[in-house]
Formats: structure tokens, sequence, C-alpha cells
């Protein structure tokens, strides 16, 4: 295999909000609402910053041994990586996803290879310290109709289940018919029989999403010695029970993250906003809010009921049954992981941002952020097809009928814009404006009015020509429309809709590689990845 790498700038895709793209840029009005720069020196900065905080290194290489006692095996830069995290010397590199069914999007897959390569980077630019990748494990999630949801070939193909609460937590069972149905399609690949005993091993083998996910995530990245993090261990929640406490009986996170969202949310879309309690009940089956009612603490949609006091034994007892939400989740990973980049996609970085106040009340550090890597995976197929057409691979992020516009612009033998014309109509105008405004300067507005109306229809004019030439490209629409439905399903970026599996039957472990030999550390990029 044989690919073209190429970067563009994000903000030239198009599909990136105003709040990343500002960030970006680093605009001053978004500098009150993180901590460290997205660069070289923002890491250094963090490092001071991690330094003083004692941390939980102890309790956190414990979690992880035992976690990791869930595998037959795994590989020894993991294990060493395992060790390296109770050093004060040693830090993570983090990004964070929930355990999709069989990964989900690519860029579950982008992302986890952008803290590998950071990690690897940070080694080279600060010697004297260690750094590991790290993925942390969103295995509470609850939003089935997202976890149990992957598209191939653009058929959406849905997990049939009956089961409700954390999906990580949830059986493996049902599985089978998308193993069935993936098969036909993987199988004639490559690498596709490798790739279906592997997921058969870690989806047939394990009991549970997040273990299964664990597996597969882990024989993917091992060699790589990424560490995946389940942060749903009783030891590991128990570290944020006076942060718990704090939100179900002063609800301070609530507070803190409003007063932020109303400075943030009068220049740019406010991405998530919190509750008055910002933690879950999960337990078997479930994961409910929990919501204040009176001098009572309910389980939202059960009978369950605590008294201050009952809830503040439940949470002493079983601090497990505790989840956090979006506005808790990240001082979370944070506590427990000695952590100084996280690396997300536009949306998760938006919700961070609202986040600043609550680490600094709860003084624990705040991270750098940086936006996740994103690739566009051009196969030899449609990039033949692009250059045929006369285009450049990147200008495909383009609308289609812009994309015409401009082939029908470069190709007709025939005149489609009135520049001539347009201009002697505002010429003659511009002169009776001038006669007509000697007289009376009242009658330039009325001379502009009768400009516009004469000049409207031109423009008019232009726009049927256009349209009329394009009628003559028929097939050349039907090609760009082609390669828009494959790189951009859903007129979406591919990396939100396709999944890993294909690619990785074509190519095998290769497609692993090439990603992360183009994965850029500081700054991310969008790359374009061209098969020759």
């Amino acid at each position: 295999m044989k690919f073209k790498a190429e970067q563009v700038p994000f903000s030239g895709t198009g599909y990136f909000s105003g709040i990343i793209t500002a960030y970006l840029a680093q605009e001053p009005d978004l500098r009150p609402f993180y901590q460290h720069s997205p660069d070289h020196a923002g890491i250094a900065a963090a490092i001071e910053a991690r330094k003083k905080f004692t941390g939980h290194r102890a309790a956190l290489v414990t979690a992880l041994e035992k976690q990791y006692r869930l595998l037959p095996a795994t590989s020894a830069a993991v294990e060493a990586n395992i060790r390296l995290l109770g050093s004060d010397d040693c830090f993570s590199i983090t990004t964070a996803h929930q355990p999709v069914i069989f990964t989900g999007t690519l860029y579950f897959i982008y992302k986890i290879l952008h803290v590998i390569r950071l990690s690897r980077y940070c080694k080279e630019q600060f010697p004297q310290y260690d750094f590991v990748p790290v993925f942390y494990m969103g295995s509470e999630d609850a939003d089935l109709d997202e976890l149990g949801t992957i598209w191939m070939n653009n058929e959406k193909i849905s997990w049939s289940t009956t089961q409700t609460g954390a999906v990580g937590r949830m059986h493996t069972d049902g599985l089978e018919p998308i193993m069935s149905r993936i098969e036909g399609e993987l199988a004639v690949q490559p690498h596709g029989p490798e790739l279906l005993r592997l997921l058969r091993d870690c989806y047939g083998n394990y009991p549970d999403i997040q273990t299964a996910t664990f597996a597969l995530v882990d024989a993917l990245f091992a060699r790589y010695g990424l560490v995946v993090l389940i942060p749903d261990a009783a030891d590991l929640k128990a570290l944020m029970q006076p942060v718990f406490e704090d939100d179900l009986f002063r609800q301070t996170a609530s507070r803190l993250a409003e007063q932020t969202i109303d400075q943030l949310g009068a220049h740019y879309k406010v991405q998530a906003n919190p509750r008055a309690i910002n933690l879950f009940y999960l337990t078997e089956g479930i994961r409910n809010r929990i919501v204040q009612e009176g001098t009572e603490w309910l389980v939202d949609g059960t009978t369950t009921r605590f008294t201050e006091e009952a809830l503040r034994v439940e949470l002493q007892m079983h601090p497990e049954r505790f989840s956090p939400n979006v506005i808790l989740r990240g001082l979370f990973q944070e506590t427990i992981l000695p952590n100084l980049v996280f690396v997300g996609g536009g949306g998760e970085l938006a919700y961070w941002m609202e986040l600043k106040a609550i680490f600094t009340h709860y003084q624990v550090p705040y991270p750098v952020l940086l936006l996740r890597n994103s690739f566009l995976v051009v196969p030899e197929k449609w990039a033949d097809k692009i250059h045929r057409l006369g285009f450049a691979v990147g200008t495909f992020f383009k609308p289609e009928q812009e994309l015409l516009t401009g082939l029908v612009k470069d190709h007709t033998g025939n005149v489609l814009q009135l520049e001539a014309e347009l201009d002697a109509v505002k010429g003659f105008y511009q002169q009776l404006k001038t006669k007509a405004g000697a007289i009376d300067h009242t009658l330039e507005k009325h001379i502009e009015a009768l400009r516009a109306k004469a000049t409207r229809p031109l423009y008019e004019l232009e726009k049927k020509m256009l349209r009329a030439e394009k009628r003559k490209y028929k097939d050349q629409l039907r090609q760009i429309q082609a390669v828009k439905a494959a790189l951009f399903p859903g007129n979406s970026l591919q990396e939100r809709r396709d999944n890993f599996m294909p690619y990785y039957a074509m190519w095998g472990s290769a497609f692993i590689d090439l990603l992360y030999e183009n994965s850029p550390a500081i700054p991310g990029a969008f790359v374009l990845l061209e098969e020759q």
C-alpha cells in the first residue's frame, strides 16, 4: 500500500464550529476559558502545574493492574507504562471515548493514535520525563442509540437488545447477527479473516461491552504501549467522594458552570448544560439522574429515594453507584490520572471550555486542550476519478454545486458572466447620479434605486446562463456526486460515519501504521491520505 499525505487547515474544510476555529486561531476572547496554550509552551506549563498536584498514582496503578488481569496478556510496553504511571516523573496524555460497538466511527481510532504520537513527541521534547498514552473509556454512557450503532457500506446497523443502563456493563449477547452481517463483507478482503477472528474473540469471550472493547483496543494498540483505563471502579470513584458529596448537597459545580456558560454563550454555541446535580445513580440496568425534592433525593424514573443521611451512607459504602455526567466527567478523569493533555474532537473541547472554573474551585490541574487529528482516506479508485475530473482531492470539501460551477467555468467556451454589460449599466447610472446630484443631492438615492433595479435582472440572467450551461455537464455532475457520496457519506466527514473495519480488512495492521506515521503531534491537522 502506498499513500500520499497532504495537510489542510481545519478552518479550510468548513466542518468545524466557530468556537473551534477561534480556539485554533487563539482568539483573545476565548483565552479566559482555558488554562494552557496548545503548543510546546503550554505542555511545559502543564507539567509544572501537574507536579504540584499530589494525585493518586498508587491507587491508579493498582486499579490498572487489577483491570489488566481481565486479559490473558498484553504487551511488555503496556506493562512498563502501567508501572511508569506510579512515578512522579511520568505523565499521561489522554483521550476518551465511549465503548461504541466495534469502535463505532473512524475518529475513535484517530484520537487514540494522536495521543500515542503526542506521547512520543513529548518524550523527545522533555526527555527528563516519561509520557504514557491513555485511552479513558466512557463506559457508563447509557445512550444505546449512539453506542449500539455502526455504519458499513453506507448502511446503518444497530444492535437489537432490550438491555438498559450503562452500555459498558451490558452483556454482549445479541451481537451475533451483526457479526454475521459484517462477515459477508469483510471475509473476502485480504485481512478480513484475521479481523473477524479478533472480533469474535473480543465480543465472544468477554462478558460485557466495556471488557470486549478493552480487549479489542488492547489488541489493536498494545504494541504502541497504549494504556486503557475503565474508570467504572469503586476504588477510583472513592477518590471523588468529596466532589460527589459537594455536588449532591451543595451543587457547586452547576453554579460554576452556569456562570461560565453565561459568559461563553454570549459569543459561541453552548455545548453542554449543567443540571443542579450532575450525578447519575448507576446499578444493574439503570443509569438515572439523581434529583433533589425537598429533603429527599430520588433516582429519576424509579421508586428509589434517600434521606440526606442515607445518601451519605450510600456514597460512602458504594461509590461505584455514582456516575458523573459530562460536567463532572472531566474532573474525574483529571483527578485519577496524572494528565497533561486532553485530545478530543471539536464538541469535546467546546464543553471542556465550560469547565475551567470547576477545576480551579476543586484545585485540580486543567489540561492542555488539543484538537484531535482528522483524516480523509481516499482509495485509488476515487482519487483517479477526482483527477480525471480535473480536481485536486482537497477541493472536494466544497459543496458539489460549487465544484460543478468551477468545472463548468474552466471548460466552457461560452461567456457566462456579464461583467462588461454590468459595468456599462453601473457607469451609466453613475453619470446620472453625478448630474442629478449636482441639481439636488437628495436625488442620488433615487438614482441608486434605479441602478439596483436595472442590474438585478442582469445578475439573474447570469445565474440562468450558468444553470443552462451546467445542464450540459450531467455526466460530470454524476461523477462528482458519486465521489462526494463515497468520501463524505451523509454530507458529513468520512470519519464521523465510516467504521475502521473495511479499511483494516483491506490493509490489515498496516492501515493503523499508516495513520500513526502521518499523525501530527502539535499542532494537529486535517490529513488527506490519497492512495497511489
